[in-house]
């Protein structure tokens, strides 16, 4: 059962600004970063759903996380079907992310009243997975769309709330342009977690670079 409501997973988004999406197949490593972004100040993370036994994974982070980062929301990504969602769910899932809009994953979500964010990328599917009760929509792929299409968007439906992922980089300029535009969040994945900064270890440059973003997010906003 997830620990935190919907709402919660909301207000943390737009509270912080960043959401992580990670993926890796070390529960150790795995365990390490989740850590050096809790540290830096990430209070909502998203493991994707990529390779076997992904579900398994997840379950021990999240078992993990409740006990040593308490206040840590849990999600996972890259869920495309309600059966997947579902499966996520019972492993206690404080959000479903998806990369496409899918009724009947909205219908699994809402039965439990766990948050979902369904990846879109015109406005008629943003109004339609606000319909089925998304609080948050992805905006994506967001390199494609880029920051003036958040801009547009909030003309016509300025109640609408953006986690934008694709496109996102730890860099000043980038942050500001997508956050300035009026993106509620950012969702940010390899350009964070480089293979290389994995491999060696580089932990606390990590916890570096995510406390970095999460102010910059703070100054755009002010």
């Amino acid at each position: 059962m997830a620990r935190f409501t919907r709402l919660q997973v909301a207000l943390k988004m737009a509270e912080t600004g960043l959401v992580p999406l990670f993926s890796h197949s070390d529960l150790a490593v795995s365990k390490q970063v989740l850590g050096a972004c809790y540290r830096g100040g990430v209070r909502v993370f998203e493991l994707t759903n990529r390779g076997d036994f992904a579900h398994e994974l997840f379950g021990e982070l999240n078992k993990y996380a409740a006990v040593h980062f308490p206040e840590m929301i849990l999600g996972a990504g890259t869920v495309v079907d309600a059966g997947t969602a579902a499966l996520y769910l019972q492993l206690g899932a404080n959000f479903i992310v998806t990369p496409l809009l899918n009724d009947e994953v909205a219908l699994v979500c809402n039965r439990r009243k766990v948050a979902w964010v369904p990846g879109c990328a015109t406005l008629t599917e943003i109004s339609r997975a606000e319909e089925l009760g998304a609080e948050v929509v992805k905006l994506f792929p967001g390199n494609v769309l880029g920051p003036a299409f958040v801009e547009a968007l909030r003309g016509p439906m300025p109640w609408t709330s953006v986690m934008v992922t694709g496109g996102v980089a730890p860099e000043e300029e980038n942050l500001r342009a997508w956050i300035r535009a009026g993106a509620t969040c950012v969702g940010m994945g390899s350009q964070l977690f480089p293979k290389s900064l994995l491999a060696e270890g580089r932990f606390g440059e990590l916890e570096e670079k995510v406390r970095y973003c999460i102010e910059v997010i703070g100054r755009a906003r002010g």
